[in-house]
């Protein structure tokens, strides 16, 4: 086997969740191009649907799109029997979906603190029961969960401790996930970009815009990235590329935590 075939996902199947927009379409696009079928996951099921069916058009893989909240765990057992269903199994798990809010601990509402760690911790553990769990009984998997610098580094200058805690939380489970399902064939890493140009900061920097600057003044590449820069990064951690690679969290953050 070549080096570049190492990195081919024919035969294989992943679920995205979040997966209609931002990062979660890109890496969704990025392992449908290296040759998997995909599930695009997402609240909105039209969204979805229509996300799906165009990653289907321009790289020619099978694909469906589910409408999911990955917080309700009847939506996550219904996600993973249809894409068994539609796609015939599960070889890699993508656990995207998250969200972000700003606030001073202090004043922090103990609803947006459950909101914040329902989507971003306890999403992420109810995808990897059921998918991982299905990958457990069936010889086998990836799963790759969305974490971030913030797990490393302290954001400035919004406050948002929930984010954070959520995705040092992603960093450990997924650390631990490791040890506990090697025996079984299932590798778990971690993906931790920095500041990605999506929707989600542009709404973000919109109401702020003075952000923009201070994060760009500790990146020592000085710009944020599309979505699409992380996209070979999912792809080796999905790929038999990285079949000795397990617990580990790779870092994409532009150098924002060399400094």
């Amino acid at each position: 086997m070549s080096v570049l075939d190492q990195f081919v996902l024919d035969d294989k199947t992943a679920i995205v969740t979040g997966g209609s927009r931002g990062i979660g379409r890109a890496l969704a696009e990025a392992l449908a191009e290296a040759g998997a079928d995909v599930c695009v996951a997402n609240r909105n099921g039209d969204e979805a649907r229509a996300a799906a069916e165009e990653i289907a058009e321009t790289t020619g893989v099978e694909t469906t799109g589910v409408s999911a909240d990955v917080g309700t765990e009847d939506d996550v057992e219904r996600l993973v029997e249809e894409t068994v269903d539609q796609l015939g199994g599960i070889d890699v798990l993508v656990n995207n979906a998250g969200i972000a809010r700003t606030a001073p601990a202090y004043e922090m509402s103990l609803e947006t603190w459950n909101e914040v760690l329902r989507t971003n911790l306890t999403g992420v553990f109810l995808c990897t029961k059921h998918a991982g769990g299905w990958m457990v009984a069936n010889g086998g998997g990836t799963i790759i969960n969305m974490a971030s610098m913030s797990a490393f580094v302290a954001n400035y200058p919004q406050e948002e401790v929930v984010y954070h805690a959520s995705k040092g939380g992603v960093v450990s489970f997924t650390r631990q996930l490791a040890s506990e399902w090697a025996e079984h064939g299932v590798r778990a890493n971690a993906l931790a970009p920095g500041y990605i140009r999506t929707e989600m900061i542009d709404e973000l920097l919109a109401e702020n815009p003075e952000m923009e600057a201070a994060w760009l003044s500790e990146m020592l590449m000085e710009q944020m990235a599309p979505p699409e820069d992380l996209g070979g990064t999912v792809v080796y951690l999905a790929s038999d590329a990285s079949s000795y690679m397990t617990g580990e969290t790779i870092v994409i953050d532009g150098g924002y935590t060399v400094r």
